[in-house]
Order: C-alpha cells, then sequence, then structure tokens
C-alpha cells in the first residue's frame, strides 16, 4: 500500500503588493518623515486592515471625509482616488495635499475628462459604494452612471444612446467585465471605450495566476481584506474553476477544516495584501501539516511609480 501524498502548498506568482499599493504606502510613510504626525488620510489609503493599522500606529490618521482635518493640516487621498469636489474642498480649505491615487485611475479620470468634453455620457462599469466608483463618477457632475451587472444594463437609461462612452473600475473581475461591456456594446451599438482596457496590469496578472495555480489545487486560500474588490476578484476566479476558495485577513482566520485531508493548497494574496501575511499563513499551513512550499512560474512584474513631484521637495523647518 502506498504511503500518502504530503501535503504540498502551492505560491500563485505574482501575488501581493502592486506599485500603485508600494507607492500609496510610501507616500503616507514619506509625508509623516518630512512633516511629521498626525499626517490625515481621507479613506483606507488602500484596503488593507495590516497596511492601515502599521500606519496609524506611525501616526497617520483616517478620515472619511475633509471637514475631520484641521485647516491648514495635512492631508493624503487614497489610492482609490477622489472627485473633484474633494480637490476643491481641500483647496478651499488651505489644506496641504499629496495625492496617492493610483497613476492607473488616474488614467481613468483623464478618460472620463476626454469623454466629457467630446460631449458623451459615461458608463463607468465598477462596484457601488467602491471608493474608486465614487471617485471616478465624482469627476464630472453629469453625464455618468454606474452599471455592475448585465442586468443594470438592461435597465440603463440615457439621455443620448448615440453618444456613449465606457470607463471601468480598475479591480474587476476580467471575465465578468467583458461580459458587461458586451452587454453595453450589444444595447448601444455606438458606444465607445477607452484606448487600453482600464483594468490594471496587476489586477489582470493576479488573476491570470489564479487561473493557472487553481486547477492544480484542491482549495485556495486568498490572503486580503474582506472590502478589497481585487482579493474578492481572486476568490471569485478560483471559484468559478471549480475549487473551494477562502478570503482570510490574515493566517488567524485560516480554518484546519478546509486544508484537512487536501493534497495541495494554493495560496494567494491581493494587490493590497503584504507579502508578510503570506509568509505567516504558509507557517500555519506547515503547522497543519504542509511538508512542502512550492512557487509557480509567473510574469514577473518590473512597474515602478514615482512618488508625487511636492513630496520631492525638502520638509519645512
Amino acid at each position: 500500500m502506498s504511503e500518502p501524498r504530503e501535503t504540498e502548498v502551492l505560491l500563485a506568482n505574482p501575488r501581493g503588493f502592486c506599485a500603485g499599493v508600494d507607492r500609496a504606502i510610501a507616500i503616507v510613510e514619506r509625508a509623516l518623515e518630512q512633516h511629521g504626525a498626525p499626517i490625515y488620510v481621507r479613506h483606507e489609503i488602500v484596503h488593507n486592515k495590516s497596511v492601515v493599522e502599521d500606519l496609524r500606529a506611525k501616526g497617520a490618521v483616517f478620515v472619511e471625509e475633509l471637514d475631520e482635518v484641521p485647516a491648514g493640516g495635512t492631508v493624503i487621498f487614497s489610492a482609490h482616488g477622489v472627485g473633484q469636489q474633494v480637490r476643491r474642498e481641500a483647496d478651499a480649505r488651505g489644506l496641504r495635499v499629496f495625492d496617492a491615487t493610483c497613476p492607473l485611475v488616474t488614467k481613468v479620470h483623464v478618460e472620463v475628462a476626454r469623454m466629457r468634453h467630446d460631449g458623451r455620457e459615461v458608463v463607468m462599469i465598477g462596484h457601488e459604494g467602491h471608493p474608486e466608483a465614487e471617485g471616478t463618477l465624482g469627476q464630472s457632475e453629469t453625464g455618468m452612471y454606474l452599471v455592475e451587472t448585465e442586468e443594470d444594463v438592461r435597465r440603463l437609461v440615457v439621455n443620448d444612446p448615440e453618444r456613449l462612452a465606457y470607463v471601468t473600475q480598475t479591480t474587476l473581475s476580467i471575465d465578468d467585465c467583458a461580459r458587461v461591456i458586451a452587454a453595453l456594446k450589444a444595447r448601444f451599438p455606438r458606444i465607445v471605450g477607452p484606448k487600453k482596457d482600464d483594468v490594471c496590469y496587476a489586477t489582470q496578472n493576479r488573476q491570470d495566476a489564479v487561473k493557472f495555480m487553481a486547477p492544480r489545487c484542491d482549495v485556495v486560500i486568498v490572503v486580503g481584506s474582506p472590502n478589497s474588490s481585487n482579493s474578492n476578484r481572486l476568490r471569485e476566479v478560483a471559484r468559478n474553476l471549480g475549487r473551494d476558495a477562502y478570503l482570510i485577513d490574515n493566517a488567524s482566520e485560516l480554518r484546519p477544516e478546509w486544508v484537512q485531508g487536501k493534497r495541495s493548497v494554493g495560496v494567494t494574496a491581493g494587490a493590497s495584501a503584504p507579502e508578510v501575511l503570506v509568509h505567516e499563513v504558509i507557517q500555519r499551513l506547515q503547522e497543519l501539516g504542509a511538508r512542502r512550499v512550492r512557487e509557480l512560474e509567473g510574469i514577473e512584474e518590473r512597474v515602478t511609480f514615482p512618488l508625487p513631484r511636492n513630496m520631492t521637495a525638502p520638509a519645512r523647518e
């Protein structure tokens, strides 16, 4: 009788931090170094509990609205971006602003401005209530619509179907997004899209990595916070491939019954989840009996984004 196979942990590649998240965290840390605490951050800088708690311990104060920031204070806009009204309010209150909006989100904002300048109404494909969706919708006071599903497209009423454009949230499921775009094009044949897809490189790469990993696993563990859009999409991708998949903030949430008796456990992490959390999950899996850890092949990401220009100046005395 053959020996039972040992449990193997497969690591998706790439996983974890993307260039936009790296940049956003660096902006908060640099602002604290240059100007000292407190530094105010509008909304969570990125959607990860561990990152937010670490920055809070260093002196960052997270607020929901700008009226919570003292006049003349320093505020950072989160990686998800903000609407134009928020920028005007910050300017009116004399706040020092550092903008941590991911450059790929800024690209979408620029597209919206161009589309509205061309006289087109804009349909945004995104999640209602998500800060990125709110920030993009806030790029124009009129002519903006939000859809999330094909059913939303069927119910959508616009002023001029002949002058319509669409953009997308950067952290969507690639497959779901493609279906909604197809529904928009079927209903509004003259609709135009961005010159380049809005779903960001990191979102696509991480979803592709899960598509490669999931068929080789019995179960998939996604490290990420429950309010992280891209992390939730990774779990969905694995489940759509017929695998049990679980989203956890950290190793303490990993339940033994999820992995007991499994020959292969896949692990990945959302774009806002630090690698240290992945290592802790691996350690926990080893405590539960995993004996081998293997990193899968994948795309090597070399993307970096510079800090804002106003951050390179020396700190005021």
